[in-house]
């Protein structure tokens, strides 16, 4: 695997901090952030210093039920080809659930939601990857995800999960540090039982992250320091394999540059003490092909800590190609059709996503008062979110935003984007003649006038008849 170093996730709030930090190696951007024909020039400069710029897919939705939309792909490689990425990654994950397979409404959860660990989901996030690295130039990485809830009766492991998933398709592993911790505080998972039994020679980078515990509940935000208890799982893992790259990832409340540069430190050194024994990558034998799954469950590759596992150094020999990687689709046209097994998976993750943003009943088997957990998690990001995109509507609407809309999000399940998301928010306040205040009222009026038809606004003597009678109507 192509060696990384060290790097940090770039945003664009922090794009002048990262090209001024020392010892940056790489940096991730949101690839659905990236338009190919006008890079950011932050970016644009990092990589004629000569840094990697990997592209990170937060919306393919690979865990979902639906195979991957192909436009949605063409975007992520375009973005890579503009970037001139190594490799691209993305996550084990729905983003979305509904639809014709079910024969519902479309629904987006704005977030990233787990997969239930069951040979159904597996097939089917296998044939989903498989149809990836055919249409990715470089090889694909999929990352391991926080998660609030538990699927009843789910059939393995996250270790073994993800072992079989690498072993069936040849995916490389993004694994997160920090998804490992909120797993074992949210589902009592053990993050060492996860680090014995997934495959570290598959590992393309690691990420690092803080959060923050409240009632119980760890919560992923990005938006903190990383904890003493991540860095000790990426030590962990440093003790096992020397990853190819390690990156620290926020999202927002930026600290200052200094701050951010001794959480690099920290992590460089975590890195550093833990894989001291690791000898050059040159004199690493090639790693051999993984055992089975069902031999890890009941003996695991990794020896007992009082064993003193020795660290290696993932050789680029035992890095698929990308030619290699993509000819498991061939595979794939032997296999049984996925077909039943994207039905029922399908009605599952419609069931769990309705009741999460439409108040739906909570399908057995779940813990409701996790469920109200994460729905009130997921409607706080879409305010967050829209109040991103259309910063315009907190500001009119003041301390009164963030109430509005969470209410708002409780009845209202997202069906589009979140600037659909922000247009179907302001029409719902205005309709429903929630704005008592005149001038709130017009302000919001005038915004969302400007915003809902074409851009910009048609002359067309219709075009302006229905603009003049949306006017009227919103006014009455």
């Amino acid at each position: 695997m192509k060696h990384l170093g060290t790097g940090i996730g770039w945003r664009p709030e922090i794009a002048a901090a990262v090209e001024g930090m020392p010892g940056i190696d790489w940096v991730e951007a949101v690839a659905e952030n990236v338009c190919p024909g006008h890079l950011p020039e932050s970016l644009v400069r990092l990589r004629e210093r000569g840094v990697t710029v990997v592209p990170h897919g937060v919306s393919l939705g690979l865990g979902g039920a639906d195979r991957p939309d192909e436009g949605k792909l063409a975007d992520l490689a375009a973005a890579v080809e503009a970037l001139g990425s190594p490799l691209v990654t993305e996550h084990i994950a729905f983003v979305r659930a509904g639809g014709a397979l079910t024969a519902s409404p479309r629904l987006e959860a704005g977030h990233l939601l787990p997969v239930p660990r069951t040979r159904d989901a597996l097939d089917v996030l296998c044939e989903n990857i498989r149809i990836a690295q055919d249409a990715l130039p470089v090889p694909l990485a999929v990352e391991n995800i926080a998660a609030l809830i538990s699927w009843p009766g789910e059939e393995m492991t996250e270790g073994q999960f993800l072992y079989d998933l690498a072993d069936r398709t040849g995916v490389r592993l993004l694994i997160d540090v920090a998804n490992l911790h909120t797993n074992h505080v949210n589902r009592g998972e053990d993050p060492a039982k996860a680090l014995d039994e997934l495959p570290v020679e598959a590992i393309a980078y690691v990420h690092v992250a803080g959060g923050f515990e409240r009632e119980g509940v760890w919560h992923d935000s990005h938006a903190h320091a990383v904890p003493p208890a991540v860095l000790a799982i990426l030590s962990d893992l440093s003790s096992r394999v020397r990853p190819p790259g390690v990156l620290l990832e926020r999202d927002e409340n930026f600290p200052a540059p200094a701050e951010l540069e001794r959480e690099l430190t920290a992590i460089r050194e975590t890195v550093e003490k833990a894989s001291i024994s690791v000898l050059p990558a040159a004199s690493d034998p090639v790693v051999s092909a993984p055992v089975a799954a069902d031999a890890l469950a009941s003996d695991p590759v990794v020896p007992a800590v009082s064993e003193a596992p020795e660290p290696t150094e993932v050789p680029d020999e035992a890095v698929a190609s990308p030619a290699a990687e993509r000819a498991s689709g061939d595979a794939l046209k032997a296999s049984p059709s996925t077909d039943p097994a994207r039905q029922r998976l399908a009605l599952a993750q419609a069931a769990l996503l309705s009741a999460l943003v439409a108040g739906t009943p909570v399908p057995e088997g779940f813990d409701g008062t996790r469920l109200s957990v994460q729905a009130r998690a997921l409607a706080g990001k879409r305010a967050d979110v829209v109040a991103k995109v259309a910063p315009e509507l907190p500001e009119i609407l003041a301390e009164a935003y963030r109430k509005a809309f969470v209410a708002y999000a409780h009845s209202h399940p997202m069906t589009g984007g979140y600037r659909r998301d922000a247009l179907d928010f302001a029409e719902h306040l205005l309709l429903g003649g929630r704005l008592e205040d005149p001038d709130v009222r017009r302000r919001v009026s005038d915004w969302w006038l400007e915003r809902s038809g074409p851009a910009p606004l048609s002359q067309h003597p219709a075009a302006r008849l229905a603009r003049a009678t949306r006017r009227v109507l919103l006014r009455r």
